[in-house]
C-alpha cells in the first residue's frame, strides 16, 4: 500500500504561500527540490499572498482559479503545498481542483517511503504515515457512512469510517511492538560498544550537506550517495580506525530539515538514538551554500528536540572543492580545542586533519601509557585488549612485553588496581595532549564561508 511508486514522473503545481523574503525564497528552492527527489515534475509556481489566506482553502479563491487554470495548462496531476495543510482544506482543494493534494509533510513522507530499503526504516516510515493518514479518513468513505438493515446487510453496526479507524490503531499497536524490538537490539548494540569502550561518532547535518559522502571517505564504504534531498534514509553503522586513539563506531544518519514532521521525528527516534547516544557529533556543512547559517540553526534545533544538543560537536564544513579559495584544514579556539574543519569527502582534502581533530576531542578524558607486563599478568593484558585500549605491543631484548595503551584514565585505574597494582608509578609518565598550534582560515575565507 505504502511503497508502490509509478514508473514515470507526475506533472504537478506547486503552491507557496508567500515570496515576501530571502528566506521565502529559499524555501521555494529546497521544495522544488523536495518535489523533484519524489519523482514530481514540477510545471508552474503558484505564489499566493500571506494576507489572503482562507481557513477553507488557505489560499484565496481568486489563486485557487489560477490553479485550477495551471493544471488545466499543464495537464498536471498533482498539487504540492510548501505547507501543512489541515484534512479539511485537503479535501476541500481535491474537490475543486479535481485532482490530489499534497501537503508538505504528505510530500516528505512519500520521498521516505521511497527510500526506505531496511526493514527497520520500512516500519518507521509505515507508522508515520499511518499516523499522517488516521486524520485524513474523514468522508472517506461517504458511500458507506452506516450500515443498513436488512438480509446480508446486517452488521457491526460500525461505519466504514469507524472500521479503518481501528484497522489503522491495530496496524500502528503491530507496528510499535516490532520497533520496540528494534530498539531494545540497538539498545543492546550500545551497552557492547560501551563495555568495549568503543565511542560512537555520528554525522549530523542538514540534508545533502554530503553526510554519506563523507562517511564514505572515512570508512571506505559505497553507500548509497546521490545529489538530492533524503538520499539516505537508513541509518549505517561501521567500525573505523582513528590514528593515535583507537577504534570507534561511525554512524550515518537520516538529514534534517526545515519544519521536519513531528511524526517522523517520533517515528525515526530509534534511529535518532544513535545520535543521542553518541560520544561526539560531526555536524557536517556544506559550506557552499548561501543559507549554510540558516540551514545550521535548522539542524540545531532538531538536535535540542531530540535532547542531543549538549554532546561535544565538532563542526565540518564540507565541498571546500567548490569554494573560490579553496582552505582544508583545521580551526582551533583560544585553548587550542578543535571547532571546525574544513574537508572535501569528494576529493579527500582535509580528512587526515579532521581524523586528528576526531582523536583529540574523543581523547579528551583519554591518556596514553607504556605498561611493562610481566609474564605472570596474562589476564591483566586480556582485559586491555578486550577493551580495545592496545595500539601496539613490543618485546624488549630480556623477552619482557610492553604495551602502549590509549584508553580512559579511569578505566586504567580500575583495572591497574584490581589486578593488586598501584597505578601512580604510571600516571605522572602519561603524555596528556597540549594545544596544538592555531590554523586558521584567512579571513576572506571566513568571510565567504561562515
Amino acid at each position: 500500500m505504502f511503497f508502490e511508486r509509478p514508473d514515470s514522473g507526475e506533472v504537478a503545481i506547486l503552491v507557496q504561500v508567500g515570496m515576501e523574503d530571502l528566506q521565502d525564497e529559499a524555501d521555494a528552492r529546497e521544495f522544488e527540490e523536495l518535489a523533484i527527489s519524489a519523482g514530481a515534475v514540477p510545471a508552474e509556481l503558484v505564489v499566493a499572498s500571506r494576507r489572503l489566506t482562507t481557513p477553507r482553502y488557505l489560499i484565496g479563491t481568486g489563486k485557487l482559479e489560477e490553479v485550477a487554470a495551471a493544471i488545466a495548462l499543464h495537464g498536471a496531476e498533482l498539487v504540492l503545498f510548501n505547507h501543512t495543510l489541515t484534512p479539511s482544506q485537503e479535501r476541500n482543494l481535491e474537490k475543486e481542483l479535481k485532482c490530489r493534494v499534497l501537503d508538505r509533510t504528505g510530500l516528505i513522507l512519500d520521498i521516505f517511503a521511497q527510500r526506505a530499503r531496511s526493514h527497520e526504516g520500512k516500519l518507521q516510515v509505515g507508522l508515520a504515515q499511518l499516523r499522517h493518514a488516521s486524520t485524513r479518513l474523514v468522508r472517506g468513505w461517504t458511500h458507506l457512512d452506516r450500515q443498513k438493515g436488512g438480509i446480508g446487510l446486517r452488521g457491526a453496526g460500525e461505519t466504514q469510517l469507524e472500521i479503518d479507524q481501528r484497522l489503522i490503531g491495530v496496524r500502528i499497536k503491530a507496528i510499535n511492538k516490532s520497533l520496540e524490538k528494534v530498539r531494545s537490539q540497538r539498545e543492546q548494540g550500545r551497552r557492547s560498544r560501551k563495555r568495549a569502550e568503543v565511542p560512537t561518532v555520528s554525522l549530523v547535518g542538514y540534508t545533502n550537506a554530503g553526510k554519506s559522502s563523507l562517511f564514505n571517505r572515512l570508512c571506505g564504504e559505497h553507500i548509497y550517495v546521490a545529489n538530492q534531498l533524503f538520499a539516505t534514509l537508513d541509518s549505517t553503522l561501521r567500525k573505523i580506525r582513528i590514528p593515535n586513539f583507537g577504534d570507534a563506531i561511525l554512524a550515518d544518519t537520516v538529514g534534517f530539515i526545515r519544519a521536519l514532521p513531528h511524526q517522523l521525528v517520533d517515528a525515526f527516534r530509534a534511529t535518532l538514538e544513535e545520535t543521542v547516544e553518541a560520544s561526539l557529533l560531526l555536524h557536517v556543512v556544506d559550506c557552499n551554500n548561501e543559507e549554510r547559517l540558516q540551514l545550521m540553526e535548522e539542524v540545531n534545533k532538531v538536535l535540542e528536540e531530540i535532547e542531543a544538543s549538549d554532546i561535544p560537536t565538532l563542526i565540518v564544513f564540507n565541498k571546500t572543492d567548490l569554494l573560490e579559495t579553496p582552505f582544508n584544514g583545521v580551526e582551533r579556539d583560544e585553548r587550542g580545542k578543535p571547532v571546525r574543519a574544513w574537508v572535501s569527502a569528494h576529493t579527500g582534502a582535509g580528512v587526515e586533519e579532521l581524523l586528528g581533530a576526531i582523536s583529540e576531542l574523543l581523547g579528551e578524558d583519554f591518556i596514553a601509557v607504556n605498561f611493562p607486563l610481566d609474564h605472570g599478568q596474562g589476564r591483566l593484558r586480556s582485559r586491555f585488549y578486550s577493551l580495545g585500549a592496545v595500539i601496539d605491543e613490543s618485546t624488549d631484548e630480556t623477552g619482557s612485553n610492553c604495551l602502549h595503551l590509549k584508553m580512559q584514565r579511569g578505566d586504567f585505574i580500575r583495572l591497574c588496581r584490581e589486578a593488586g597494582l598501584d597505578p601512580a608509578p604510571w600516571l605522572p609518565e602519561i603524555p596528556l595532549p597540549g594545544p596544538s598550534p592555531k590554523n586558521e582560515a584567512p579571513d576572506p575565507l571566513l568571510e565567504q564561508a561562515v
